[in-house]
């Protein structure tokens, strides 16, 4: 059936949530973010390397190129880059490059023989070889991208919306390779950013702030459908102000170390406010000014955004979790 299906409710890992996509066409659906609407269409490229011109008598042929998400849906109009490349690989192993265009459907002028077409629609794209024939009809080519996409934002705690500009997600293959990694797809994605892949499972890496408040799920993407997946974090913003009195002034040229309960420094800073976003749990503040050292043990609960006052009294000798850790002088 063409069209977007509506995705199936569900949680991921604990941290994920799947929206409906939107009740319309796959391809109206993608048109409906701005990334895709303000790409500029480019016109039709079909300029050929002078190694690749046609020998003398032999005619170049028509040939008419055409993409889809799903083998159902009808042909995409906007959003695709193709590529035609000659099946021989030149002096450095690459295959060379000899026609390109950008839109919707393409149409390339090409010799009697083989080629390999390439069409990307966003992240996601197919490899097809065509052979055109020297006599006969030559008929269209579609190529079907089995593609869907994913829009991804996240919350803190059950339902708090996070700035934008705090969140970013990175995209990565699902399998892990033999050195432990996965492979990166798409880095630096930001929230409601339409993203199309090609269909299979993903691991999807949100960072909220740049610290510590990281959260891990994997996504399906399905051909077709566009699902809006929304990760939880278990963090909150926090700032620190070095005090005289509690609810006074806060001091400057105050520098700043921030540890967890096992003695980690996990951010340092030098300023009258240090605001940093942190996952949940304990953590000890340390403010040094003038060569004195004051500290204060705080919890981080889940979008519970708080100012945390360290007041400059005198301190015990005994500093607990200083006792491992080196401050920055």
């Amino acid at each position: 059936m063409t069209g977007i299906s509506n995705a199936v409710r569900c949680a991921l890992a604990g941290v994920m949530a799947l929206a409906p996509a939107y009740g319309v066409s796959a391809q109206e659906a993608f048109q409906t973010f701005k990334q895709l609407n303000s790409t500029a269409k480019m016109p039709k490229l079909n300029a050929f390397s002078a190694t690749n011109s046609a020998p003398a008598g032999i005619a170049a042929r028509d040939v008419a190129l055409e993409a889809k998400l799903t083998a159902n849906d009808q042909p995409m109009q906007e959003g695709l880059t193709w590529r035609v490349f000659s099946p021989i690989s030149d002096a450095d192993g690459k295959l060379p490059l000899l026609a390109s265009s950008e839109g919707g459907a393409a149409s390339f002028q090409l010799v009697p023989g083989d080629y390999f077409v390439n069409v990307a629609f966003g992240r996601a794209g197919v490899t097809k070889k065509v052979t055109v024939p020297a006599e006969g009809e030559v008929e269209k080519q579609v190529l079907v991208l089995d593609a869907g996409g994913v829009v991804l934002d996240a919350v803190s705690g059950s339902d708090a919306p996070i700035p934008d500009k705090e969140l970013s997600f990175s995209i990565y293959a699902s399998e892990v390779r033999e050195d432990g990694e996965r492979g990166l797809v798409m880095a630096d994605v930001k929230p409601d950013t339409i993203v199309s892949l090609n269909a299979g499972t993903y691991h999807v890496v949100s960072e909220y702030g740049d610290i510590n408040a990281v959260v891990r799920a994997d996504i399906q993407v399905e051909a077709g459908k566009l699902i809006e997946a929304t990760l939880q974090h278990r963090a909150a913003q926090i700032t620190l102000k070095l005090v005289s009195q509690p609810g006074g002034e806060a001091i400057a040229d105050t520098a700043w170390s921030v540890l967890t309960a096992a003695g980690d420094i996990v951010n340092e800073s030098v300023s009258a406010f240090s605001t940093m976003v942190l996952a949940e749990g304990e953590y000890l503040a340390v403010a040094r000014n003038k060569d004195r050292i004051y500290q204060r043990s705080f919890n981080v609960k889940a979008a519970e955004n708080t100012d945390v006052e360290v007041l400059m009294k005198e301190q015990s000798p005994e500093m607990g979790l200083l006792d491992n850790a080196v401050l920055r002088q």
